[in-house]
Order: structure tokens, then sequence, then C-alpha cells
């Protein structure tokens, strides 16, 4: 028996660690808090300080944002789970998470390599870093990904609310994951599978090769300075959204490339609790703790309201 719109999913999500549920629920209620302050912070400094309206604070704003819609699209659900025990999702609830995951992925993907073509302008040719990151070609990159990200997540809902699925609902993921959704259903996904190629090589392999290819230049370049401290003064101004991608890029390359094995849903969780929620919470450490920039911002912002205070 088929049934193409089922009542309710089941998110078996942290099962087999029942006994520890405390322990992982205080663990994401912290994860999500840090992640959540974190990148509104950002996002409200970049706001308010004039000297944070820069090309590359408003592509970390953005990123800022996408980090918030990952983090709340599934943690609060998955906090839900952990300490009530009730596993359900409704079909339609599901296939928004859906939607939203791919997109902010998706999303995150274009942004950096968006942010590693703004290093490779800043750095390679600084003359004219003005004139090619003008506000109207910024907004318009970050306007392009957003479409192109919510096409793609719009197509990947689509297509998995119009598939049949059989008797058993339980997916056994952190998420509602399409990889998963697929398994239980009684319909042929070779469309869905080209899509899944087709996302792969559009976004994947686009955006990273758009960041190889500016980091590439960009190291020719310092390579090229005389002193070590001019180069090392250069690279700093690229090293933390080099970590980020780092980050991101090898949690998400473990994420679909790692051999499957007996304990590869386990494992592909917690992969993807790194990927989808641990990364987010350090995006604003890795960007504000060594950013001298940023540390000045928080100082005019706390004066500013403690002088208005007083």
């Amino acid at each position: 028996m088929n049934i193409t719109t089922p009542i309710n999913f089941h998110l078996l999500a942290f099962s087999k660690s029942e006994e520890h549920y405390h322990i992982i629920f205080i663990g994401l209620l912290l994860m999500y808090l840090l992640a959540l302050v974190g990148n509104m912070m950002i996002i409200v400094l970049v706001c308010l300080v004039s000297q944070l309206h820069t090309p590359m604070y408003f592509f970390l704003c953005n990123l800022a944002f996408q980090d918030i819609i990952s983090v709340s699209a599934f943690l609060p659900k998955l906090m839900a789970i952990t300490i009530t025990g009730d596993t359900s999702i409704s079909f339609s609830d599901c296939i928004t998470q859906l939607f939203l995951l791919i997109f902010s992925a998706c999303a995150d993907f274009f942004l950096l390599a968006i942010m590693a073509y703004d290093r490779y302008v800043a750095i390679c040719v600084p003359l004219r870093y003005h004139l090619i990151m003008s506000p109207r070609f910024c907004v318009l990159l970050v306007t392009a990904s957003w479409i192109i990200c919510a096409t793609n997540a719009m197509c990947y809902s689509l297509f998995i609310s119009h598939v049949s699925f059989c008797r058993l609902f339980d997916i056994n993921y952190i998420f509602c994951e399409s990889k998963y959704m697929v398994e239980i259903s009684c319909s042929d996904t070779t469309h869905i599978q080209t899509l899944v190629t087709i996302n792969t090589l559009l976004v994947g392999i686009l955006s990273i090769g758009l960041i190889l290819t500016s980091y590439v230049y960009i190291i020719y370049t310092i390579l090229k300075i005389e002193t070590s401290a001019a180069r090392l003064k250069t690279f700093s101004n690229c090293s933390s959204h080099l970590t980020v991608v780092l980050l991101f890029g090898g949690s998400g390359t473990s994420l679909y490339m790692k051999p499957n094995s007996e304990n590869s849903q386990e494992i592909d969780k917690m992969l993807s609790l790194m990927y989808l929620g641990f990364i987010p919470m350090l995006n604003p450490l890795v960007y504000s703790l060594r950013n001298r920039q940023v540390h000045s911002a928080v100082k005019t912002v706390l004066t500013k309201y403690i002088l208005n205070a007083i």
C-alpha cells in the first residue's frame, strides 16, 4: 500500500543515545544560542557601524543571516525531539525544513565563493577594488545567489513532495534530508537523482572552483611581495575567510565523499550537525576574534549606548 501524502514522518535522530538525552539537549541548546547570538551580533554591528559598510562585511552580514536560517531550520525541532521523545514531524513541516536547509547550504557555498572573489580583487587588483566591487555589483551578486539557491531548493521540495511513500515513514536522520526521504519512497526517483547530479556540478564544483582559482591568484600575488611582514599582513586579510572555507568545505566533503560503513548513518548525523550547526556557531568567532575592525566596532557600539544610558 502506497500513500502519496503521509500525515507525519518520524525523525529518529539520536534514538540510540536516549540515556544521554539531557546532555545532548544542553549541547544543542548552547549551539543554537551561540550561533543565534553570534550571527545576530555580526548583523547588528555591520548595520550600525559605518566603518563596516564595505563589500566584505556586506557579504559577511548575508552569510550570518544564512547561518541563522540554517540553525533555526532544524535545531529547535531536534531539541524538541530530544527533550520530549516525540519524533513526529508533519509532511508540510518536513518539506519546509528541506527547502530551508537546501537553500541555506547552497547560499553558503555561493557566498563563500563571492567572498573569495572579493579577497582576490582586494589583494590582486587593489587599485580597481572600489570600481569593481561597487555597491550595485555586490547587491547583484548576493541577489543572484539567493534566486539561484531558492530555485534549486524549490525544485528539490517539489520533486520530493510528489513522490509516493511506503508504510514506513521513519527517517533515520536529524532532519528531513532528501537522500533518506528518497530511500523510503516507492516511486521512481531518477529525476531526483538527476537533480542531485546537476546540483553538485553547478553549486559544488562551480563555487569550489571559483574559491580555488581565487586563492591560487591570491597566493601567487602574496609570494611576489618582498618582505615577510608585508606578506603576513596581506595574508591576514583573507585568513578568516580561508578558515571558514576549510571548515565548511572539509565537513561537507567528509559528509558526501566518505565510504559507507556499518555506522555510516550515525557518522552522517554527526557530520551534518557539524556542517549545519557547529560551523554557523563558529563563523562569528572566526571573523571577530582576530579582526581589529570588529573589535573597534564593538567598542564603538558599546561606548555609544553606555554614554546614551548615562
